[in-house]
């Protein structure tokens, strides 16, 4: 079992910046896929970045690309979510996820942790 915790959320004006991180617990040996997600009120879950934990490549929703950055800290089992040039429609509970590179879905979850953008 992989124990997933996000921290860093919080209310931040538009155009300002925060940083989340993802702290990884359990069985955390070997290659994961670390994801970042985010679920607006009333809305879907989407997907907003994820790294491999093998060769370090990334991938970005196209609505946070340029804006967003996903980093790793293996020595720490930490992932960071650096979010700038906030905007309001990032408002939301983010979360950070977790999947061997083999299967097709994230099976662990983190609690989550709010994101509020103002005007």
């Amino acid at each position: 079992q992989v124990q997933l915790v996000e921290s860093g959320g919080g209310l931040v004006q538009a155009g300002g910046s925060l940083r989340l991180s993802c702290a990884a617990s359990g069985r955390t040996s070997g290659n994961y896929v670390m994801g970042w997600f985010r679920q607006a009120p009333g809305k879907e879950r989407e997907f907003v970045a994820r790294i491999s934990g093998d060769d370090g490549s990334t991938h970005y929703a196209d609505s946070v690309k340029g804006r967003f950055t996903i980093s790793s800290d293996n020595a720490k089992n930490t992932v960071i979510l650096q979010m700038n040039s906030l905007k309001p429609e990032d408002t939301a509970i983010y979360y950070c996820a977790a999947k061997r590179p083999w299967a097709s879905e994230y099976n662990y979850w983190g609690q989550g942790t709010q994101v509020s953008v103002s005007l």
